[in-house]
């Protein structure tokens, strides 16, 4: 057993989403000894050195950062094992060698996502939403060698809304996740944290494992001729990255937002309607899907109205 506050802990992460999980340890008085986290890259017009969210923070913290181009580079390893952690916090981070995941006596933690086993992957939320789930939630488990198939430390369950888009899950997601953190490295370090396999034995509805692979362009391009629910489920699910598209008049339009509308729509399936001041609508085989918040290619994100009083359509 071990004082909470006083376990040597190495946090490794890159995005917004881990910096909560940061910002929760370090607010609740962890100690962290160094903070792992992407080499800077360049980005923008003039292609500027970037920081990551991670970095900014722990610069902003006076916290120590290492940012290794390669997990397995000998001068990395050597400066990780002088850091002497006790627990490794992984969050939106990389796949770790077993090098570096089994070097703390207590291991390193894992956040996902998702409510393991169900969305093991690179993109939880988005399939999560994608696929119309009802409720998702976050898990943290141990490393070991396959992907997100550790030992599960503990989980918390939140729902859905039907019309929430999955930066709307990942911005609860990312609070939920560094509570649930700050509360497994507690249960880690009094030792009342019991890890459990992952399994859906206890649960026959679920022996279906959903995957969450990579978000790929192909995925986003939108199928009117599914249900309104499956195209309104992908357009949130993408939302508000990297969207999901059609056309409109040969240029590419991205939909951030919609409304479904069933019933029979008498046109075929990707057709639009509009009256050309309220509302644009396409047809799906069962419905139509109202768009509320577009891009058109080369411009800004707007809402509908906005750009209706703008566009003037053509006939293609």
């Amino acid at each position: 057993m071990k004082d909470f506050q006083s376990l040597r802990i190495v946090f490794m992460g890159t995005p917004e989403f881990a910096v909560a999980s940061l910002d929760a340890l370090v607010k609740a008085g962890c100690t962290i000894v160094g903070v792992i986290t992407a080499p800077d890259k360049p980005a923008g017009r003039g292609m500027q050195l970037q920081q990551s969210a991670v970095k900014k923070y722990a610069v902003e913290h006076n916290l120590k950062v290492l940012q290794p181009e390669k997990l397995k580079n000998p001068e990395f390893i050597e400066e990780l094992r002088t850091l002497q952690a006790d627990l490794q916090v992984v969050v939106a981070f990389r796949m770790l060698p077993e090098l570096v995941w089994n070097m703390p006596p207590m291991g390193s933690v894992n956040l996902h996502g998702s409510l393991l086993p169900q969305y093991r992957g690179a993109a939880p939320i988005n399939w999560a939403v994608i696929n119309g789930e009802k409720e998702t939630g976050v898990t943290t488990f141990k490393l070991k060698h396959e992907i997100d198939t550790g030992d599960i430390l503990l989980q918390e369950r939140f729902p859905i809304g039907e019309n929430d888009t999955a930066g709307e899950v990942h911005d609860k997601m990312k609070e939920i996740g560094a509570a649930l953190l700050v509360k497994t490295t507690k249960g880690l370090a009094d030792e009342t944290l019991k890890e459990r396999p992952q399994t859906t034995d206890n649960k026959p509805q679920a022996t279906l494992l959903h995957h969450a692979p990579k978000i790929f362009t192909e995925t986003c391009k939108i199928d009117f001729t599914k249900t309104v629910e499956e195209v309104h489920n992908l357009i949130r699910g993408l939302s508000p990255f990297p969207g999901a598209f059609t056309s409109l008049n040969g240029k590419t339009l991205k939909i951030y937002r919609s409304e479904k509308e069933p019933g029979n729509t008498g046109m075929a399936a990707g057709e639009y309607k509009t009256d050309g001041k309220t509302f644009l609508k396409f047809a799906c085989n069962n419905g139509f899907i109202h768009v509320k918040e577009l891009q058109l290619e080369g411009k800004k994100k707007i809402a509908v109205e906005e750009f209706l009083r703008g566009y003037r359509f053509t006939n293609s």
